[in-house]
């Protein structure tokens, strides 16, 4: 999986205080007609509701992570880098499917993350949502992931568990293992299954958001409510 670039912005106090102050200005002095304060806060709001249905329908799917390069889970690191190793030895058909598993898993844990995420996005103040509005096109998604990230994690683990048992991938990782350390010199492999596909998953649904979050800002396309195209143009 190729990692979602993410623009970091560090603003100092000052910095956030003249943002949001101008912000302010600008609510103040909008004419008639145009989005007012509660429009401004409904219309974010409403705008990253809509990101993360999209985020969760797209992968929350069969074929979500998997079929998608972009996100595909790959082998962890030390099977990864013995692949070559296991397809010369012929076992290449094992070490593919425990990769379709772990996919599938992360794609079964996917949907828990949108009522997590609508309640963290419901709760935005209106402080809150003119310092996202001042900040770069991924702010709001940095905040939701500091916000719900360590929880959405906690939440995905018993059900990557549960789906990594039910599709035996867990045996599998073990014959993976067991097979590819009967080669002679192999290292030896220690590899925390549900982890890997957790974290790859997280980044993953973070990092779609990201992008849904900067089209809704900057592609009028992609405004699909009255509200957005009120507050955000288009």
């Amino acid at each position: 999986m190729r990692p979602f670039v993410v623009k970091r912005v560090g603003a100092s106090w000052g910095c956030m205080m003249r943002r949001y102050l101008m912000l302010l200005t600008v609510i103040c002095l909008l004419p008639i007609g145009s989005p007012h304060a509660a429009d401004i806060a409904a219309g974010l709001t409403e705008a990253l509701v809509v990101g993360t249905d999209r985020v969760v329908g797209r992968l929350g799917k069969q074929g979500g992570f998997f079929d998608d390069p972009k996100v595909r889970i790959p082998l962890p690191g030390g099977l990864g880098k013995v692949r070559s190793a296991l397809k010369l030895a012929g076992m290449s058909g094992m070490v593919d499917d425990l990769e379709l598993r772990m996919n599938r898993a992360a794609e079964q844990a996917t949907p828990v993350a949108r009522d997590l995420v609508v309640d963290a996005i419901q709760g935005l103040t209106f402080e809150d949502a003119a310092g996202i509005l001042g900040g770069p096109d991924d702010s709001a998604t940095r905040y939701l992931e500091g916000k719900t990230g360590g929880r959405l994690g906690d939440l995905m683990r018993p059900i990557v568990d549960q789906a990594l048992a039910d599709a035996g991938a867990v045996q599998s990782l073990e014959g993976v293992i067991g097979q590819y350390q009967s080669i002679p010199f192999a290292k030896k492999l220690n590899v925390d299954l549900s982890s890997h596909v957790v974290s790859y998953a997280k980044k993953a649904i973070f990092g779609y958001l990201a992008e849904e979050e900067a089209a809704i800002r900057t592609n009028p396309a992609a405004r699909a409510t009255s509200l957005l195209k009120r507050v955000f143009g288009g």
